[in-house]
């Protein structure tokens, strides 16, 4: 297990090939971890714990290397066989060679080791975390990418065979912007997602609609989005790169007439570089244009640009946690800090006084209200603008001091202003709830001096991926 070679001697560029060697523990961002000779970690991108490899490295810096197993010499009994063909390509679901109670073993270890490393947090008794009960087909939201010139397998590349279709619907090949992974079945949103994707795919082909080349900046076809709910109800969204009437009514048309059950048909024309929508025009073209979720009998508007969590049913797991963490009487004032669209304000709403929602997205701000209007919610109140500016002391002198603060922020966490806000406040609970447990922990460390965590559970909200969610309650000290 010590033996190790070196390869590709050149000043800039010393890769180097450690042999039969252990992997001893998942990292961050879907990596695992080994340890080198010399004493260095080794982030490893393709294996499991317990496996026993060869790793060619890639990259070294002082104290890590990265690198991809070569040659596996023992496979490791955490192993499962992916259900996925288009596992280890698509840059998705990275631990699905990986059983599931493992998966939630790592995950709540790495959670647990950046509240302890970075937060240097004394944990209470740790509430194990909460799996999800569906592992596949349990996102609400999907996005593909339109390519007439898709990423070849090496097969592909090495065959004599002419390749005649070389249209894609699919994912980016990670590292290859301009390269798309055709996808034939993805196990992440349930039917009719792949029959939807895999009939424009062929209609389009048939048809002749040109699909989009990135970089020339040629084509018709740019993205596909598929966004579905727990009550049935389904939305189609196709982005066109310009306008061809003729073209556009005949494959949204199909669609139509195809997938009855479509519930919004919609489409954006966008003649930009880049394929975000969100300062597009998005027309509705059959249907409504929005969808209806629904939680505990409260139901919430999704139109084509919302933010919704993207696993409804773990959603629900998880606003329930933040409740219960909040222990609400009904005589309290609650902020609800990041609120997004309001789905947590108005979920903790009947067991509150008050709640006060602040977001930095005017869009989202305006869906929490249509949403409080349609759920007859009117003890919520919502105000849009950027947290560290508008979250101030004449904000608080005009609103109130809160009893309670919900925190649900960014990946990048809070600003260090909001904290310091929160601690002139002083509230007597917050509840923290994160997407990132490592800016989370920063956090939790400036809030340290006023607070003491005394409850903490992480929740999965995307299974057969690196990706957790953690929820902590911080009581006045």
């Amino acid at each position: 297990m010590g033996l190790y070679i070196f390869a590709n001697m050149s000043r800039r560029n010393k890769k180097q090939v450690f042999t039969e060697v252990e992997i001893i523990d998942a990292g961050a961002k879907g990596k695992t971890i080994a340890k080198a000779p010399d004493g260095k970690v080794i982030f490893v991108s393709n294996a499991v714990p317990g496996d026993i490899v060869d790793i060619q490295t890639f990259k070294k810096r002082k104290a890590y290397y990265e690198g991809k197993a070569t040659v596996f010499h023992k496979l490791s009994n955490k192993r499962i066989e992916p259900k996925c063909e288009h596992f280890g390509t698509c840059g998705g679901c990275k631990w699905q060679h990986m059983d599931y109670k493992h998966q939630l073993h790592f995950k709540e270890n790495e959670v647990v080791n950046n509240l302890k490393r970075i937060g240097h947090i004394t944990l209470p008794e740790i509430t194990p975390i909460l799996g999800s009960k569906t592992q596949y087909f349990y996102r609400n939201k999907m996005e593909f990418s339109f390519s007439d010139s898709r990423w070849l397998s090496l097969d592909e590349i090495k065959s004599q065979d002419t390749i005649e279709d070389r249209n894609a619907l699919g994912f980016h090949i990670p590292g290859m912007w301009d390269k798309i992974l055709d996808i034939n079945k993805c196990w992440l949103q349930a039917d009719p997602s792949n029959a939807i994707r895999n009939q424009v795919k062929q209609f389009a082909t048939q048809n002749n609609i040109a699909f989009y080349n990135t970089r020339n900046q040629t084509g018709l076809l740019r993205t596909l989005m598929i966004r579905t709910s727990s009550i049935g109800e389904l939305m189609v969204l196709i982005q066109f790169y310009k306008e061809d009437v003729k073209k556009r009514e005949l494959l949204l048309n199909h669609l139509k007439n195809t997938f009855p059950e479509i519930t919004s048909l919609q489409y954006v024309i966008n003649e930009k570089g880049n394929d975000t929508i969100y300062d597009q025009n998005v027309i509705c073209f059959d249907g409504r244009d929005h969808i209806f979720e629904e939680m505990e009998g409260l139901k919430f508007k999704i139109n084509a640009k919302s933010f919704y969590q993207t696993n409804s049913q773990q959603a629900y797991e998880l606003y329930k946690i933040t409740r219960n963490f909040a222990a609400l009487t009904g005589n309290e004032l609650v902020y609800d800090l990041y609120t997004g669209t309001g789905t947590i304000a108005q979920f903790v709403a009947k067991k509150a006084k008050k709640v006060i929602g602040v977001e930095a997205v005017p869009d989202a701000i305006i869906a929490a209200k249509e949403n409080a209007i349609l759920n007859n919610i009117d003890n919520v109140e919502f105000f849009v603008g950027d947290m560290k500016s508008v979250f101030n002391t004449d904000f608080i002198t005009t609103h109130g001091k809160p009893d309670v603060i919900i925190t649900d922020p960014p990946r990048d966490g809070m600003h260090k202003d909001v904290v310091q806000q929160i601690l002139n406040i002083s509230p007597s609970k917050i509840v923290y709830v994160s997407c990132n447990s490592a800016t989370q922990a920063r956090d939790l460390e400036l809030l340290d001096s006023h607070y003491n965590v005394t409850k903490t559970q992480a929740v999965d909200m995307f299974p057969q991926t690196h990706h957790v969610e953690n929820v902590v309650l911080l009581e006045k000290k």
